[in-house]
């Protein structure tokens, strides 16, 4: 799954109405990746660690904890593609985020509960960038 594909797919399961925990969200995507083969799984996890990792940069989350942080980002990623580039653009946009606890947990979860739905066996998770608060050295560095 290419960057395009993955946003294609976020924007295709996304809730017509309000969603701030992205619980509707995740239980969509959930569904659509048990219809096709494993590696759209992976793919899907690649995609959305690469987006959560691109996210971790001191100007979003100097002040949170390493939870809030992680859960915050995954908000701006389910709040869709036009949004999180505009995060990226202007760190600011990241702060609605924060002030109004909007988080979407459940979004990290769509891999591994799919994953299991179709093989059966627990994933140990590998992808090539981690999603974790402040694994993004190049992101906390000064300067």
């Amino acid at each position: 799954m290419n960057e395009n594909a993955f946003w294609q797919l976020m924007e295709a399961c996304s809730p017509s109405t309000s969603d701030p925990e992205g619980d509707e969200l995740a239980a969509a995507l959930s569904v659509h990746l048990t219809n096709g083969p494993v590696s759209d799984v992976v793919g899907f996890a690649e995609q959305l660690s690469w987006a959560l990792y691109r996210l971790d940069r001191r100007e979003y989350g100097d002040d949170l904890s390493s939870d809030q942080f992680l859960y915050t980002r995954a908000a701006v990623v389910a709040a869709g593609r036009e949004e999180y580039e505009s995060v990226l653009r202007d760190s600011q946009r990241f702060r609605p985020y924060v002030n109004d606890l909007i988080w979407a947990e459940a979004l990290l979860y769509v891999p591994d509960n799919t994953y299991r739905h179709l093989t059966g066996d627990e994933w140990d998770r590998g992808t090539r960038y981690s999603y974790e608060s402040y694994s993004n050295t190049a992101g906390w560095t000064d300067g």
